[in-house]
C-alpha cells in the first residue's frame, strides 16, 4: 500500500499544469497533517512537478526529463547526433572515452586510435575498416553509407558503425559539449557520496522503549537516532530533546519527532547544505522514495563535503566558472574596507545589444560576495538572496571595479553591499544575503 507521502505525490501530479496548490489544500483534499502535505510538496518541487514563484504561490509544473548521462555510451551518440546505425549494434551499451578526427593519412592516424575511442570520418571505407580493426568504433559524417563488408566486419568485432547527416564539425562540437556535461555532471557531489550507509548507522523501531534508546546514547555516543518500523519505513526521529522526563518503559513512537526531515541520495550536497543550516539540523535520514531507511547524513559530513568541493578545481568549465575566472581581486586598493574585484566585459558576456547580461552582472556579485567571505572571514556561504539594481548600461569592453562591503555576519547568515563601478561612477549595485557555512569540527 503506498504511503501518504506517495499518495500526496501521486495526486500533484495528476493535476493540470498551472494548476495552484497549498499545504493547506493538499492536507484539507487528502485528510492528510499540514506537515505532512509540506513534506510532499517540498519533495515534488526537488523533482520538477511543482515550482514556488515569490507572490504567486506553488503551481504545477511541466515535469522536466534530467538528461543524466553517467557514462557517455554509443547508443548517448546516436540520440546526440540523429544518427542512423550501420552495423555492430551489440556494441551500443559501450562506453566512448575519446573522438578522433579522420583527416589525416592512415599511417599518421594509427597512433591516436585506441579502443573505446569513436573515429570521425566520411565515406573513406579504408579508414573505417582500419578503426574497427584497432578496435574503435565509427560515425560517418555528410550522410554517407558504407559497404556492406563493413557492416558484417561491425557486427563481428561488436562496435557500432553510424551514420549522421551532420557535418564533422558540427558533430565534434555536439559530442565534445556532451562530454563536457558528463564531466561537470560527475563534479556534482551528491548525498549517495558522503552519507553513511544503513549497516553502519544506528536506527530504533517505534516499539523500543526510551531506556533502549538511553542505552544506545550511551554505548555509541550520539543522541540522534532514526525510528524505524518492522519494514524499515521512516516513522520518525529521537533526540535527547524528546525524552527529557519520559519514563524509561514510554515506547519511542509516543515520543519521538514523527514525519522528520529527510533526503535522498540522488540529492545534492549543496541543497542538504542549504536545508540544513536553514533548519539547525545536525542529522538527516537518507530514504528511498518509498521512505525506506538507507543511512544517515550529518551536519559535519555535509559541511565538510562543501568545503572540499569549494577548494577543489573543476574538470570542466561551468558558464558560473567561465565568469568567475575573469574575476581578479585588486591589490592595494585604497577603496573603503580594502577589497576591489575588477572585471572586463567581453562579447561572450553580452546580450543583444552589446550591453552586459543581467545574468553575468549577478554571477558578479555573487563572485564577490563569495571571494570577500573567505578572504576577510575565512567562512564559505550559498547565496540566498540578491537584491540586485542596474543603474546604467553597461557596454562591451567596459572595465568593471566591484566592491564589496560586509554589513552584517551572524552565526548562520551576513548580508553585504556590493556597488559596481565603471570609471569611477557607480552602475549598479545590490545587497545580497547568504548563509554562512559552520567551519567542520
Amino acid at each position: 500500500m503506498a504511503t501518504k507521502h506517495d499518495q500526496i505525490l501521486s495526486y500533484i501530479e495528476s493535476l493540470p499544469v498551472g494548476e495552484r496548490i497549498s499545504v493547506r489544500s493538499i492536507a484539507k483534499n487528502l485528510k492528510v497533517s499540514e506537515g505532512t502535505a509540506y513534506r510532499a510538496i517540498k519533495d515534488a518541487e526537488n523533482v520538477g512537478l511543482v515550482s514556488t514563484i515569490q507572490r504567486v504561490g506553488t503551481i504545477r509544473i511541466e515535469r522536466k526529463l534530467k538528461k543524466n548521462i553517467e557514462r557517455l555510451t554509443f547508443a548517448e551518440v546516436v540520440k546526440i547526433i540523429e544518427g542512423e546505425v550501420l552495423g555492430g549494434d551489440n556494441g551500443l551499451d559501450k562506453d566512448l572515452n575519446k573522438f578522433v578526427i579522420g583527416a589525416m593519412t592512415e599511417d599518421a592516424m594509427e597512433r591516436y586510435i585506441t579502443k573505446g575511442s569513436l573515429m570521425i570520418v566520411g565515406n573513406r571505407v579504408e579508414v573505417q575498416k582500419l578503426a574497427l580493426e584497432l578496435g574503435a568504433a565509427v560515425l560517418i559524417t555528410g550522410g554517407f553509407k558504407t559497404s556492406p563488408e563493413i557492416s558484417k566486419l561491425a557486427d563481428e568485432l561488436s562496435l557500432p558503425v553510424l551514420s549522421t547527416t551532420y557535418d564533422t564539425f558540427t558533430v565534434a562540437t555536439l559530442i565534445n559539449r556532451a562530454l563536457s556535461d558528463q564531466l561537470i555532471k560527475k563534479d556534482i557531489m551528491l548525498v549517495s557520496d558522503i552519507y553513511t550507509p544503513l549497516e553502519k548507522t544506528n536506527y530504533l523501531t517505534g516499539q523500543e522503549t526510551i531506556s533502549e534508546y538511553r542505552k544506545l546514547a550511551e554505548t555509541s555516543g550520539h543522541s540522534r537516532f532514526p525510528v524505524v518500523n518492522q519494514h524499515l519505513r521512516l516513522l520518525g526521529i529521537i533526540t535527547a530533546k524528546d525524552v527529557v522526563g519520559k519514563n524509561d518503559t514510554q515506547t519511542l513512537d509516543k515520543a519521538m519527532t514523527k514525519d522528520p526531515m529527510a533526503v535522498k541520495k540522488a540529492m545534492s550536497v549543496a541543497s542538504v547544505s542549504h536545508q540544513m543550516i536553514w533548519d539547525g539540523l545536525e542529522v538527516m535520514p537518507v530514504v528511498e522514495d518509498d521512505l525506506t531507511l538507507v543511512g544517515i547524513v550529518s551536519r559535519r559530513d555535509v559541511m565538510k563535503a562543501m568545503q572540499l568541493v569549494q577548494r577543489q578545481p573543476q574538470i570542466a568549465d561551468t558558464l558560473s566558472d567561465q565568469i568567475s575566472g575573469q574575476v581578479y581581486a585588486v591589490e592595494d586598493t585604497k577603496v573603503k574596507d580594502g577589497y576591489e574585484y575588477r572585471f572586463t566585459v567581453t562579447p561572450q558576456m553580452v546580450n543583444g545589444v552589446g550591453t552586459i547580461s543581467f545574468g553575468v552582472l549577478s554571477e558578479l556579485i555573487t563572485t564577490a560576495t563569495q571571494r570577500v567571505m573567505v578572504s576577510q572571514q575565512r567562512r564559505n556561504v550559498l547565496i540566498e538572496q540578491v537584491n540586485l539594481h542596474y543603474f546604467r548600461l553597461i557596454q562591451l569592453e567596459s572595465e568593471l571595479s566591484i566592491r564589496p562591503r560586509i554589513l552584517e555576519i551572524g552565526r548562520r547568515s551576513a548580508k553585504l553591499d556590493i556597488e559596481v563601478y565603471l570609471e569611477n561612477s557607480i552602475v549598479a549595485k545590490a545587497i545580497v544575503i547568504c548563509q554562512v557555512m559552520e567551519r567542520p569540527n
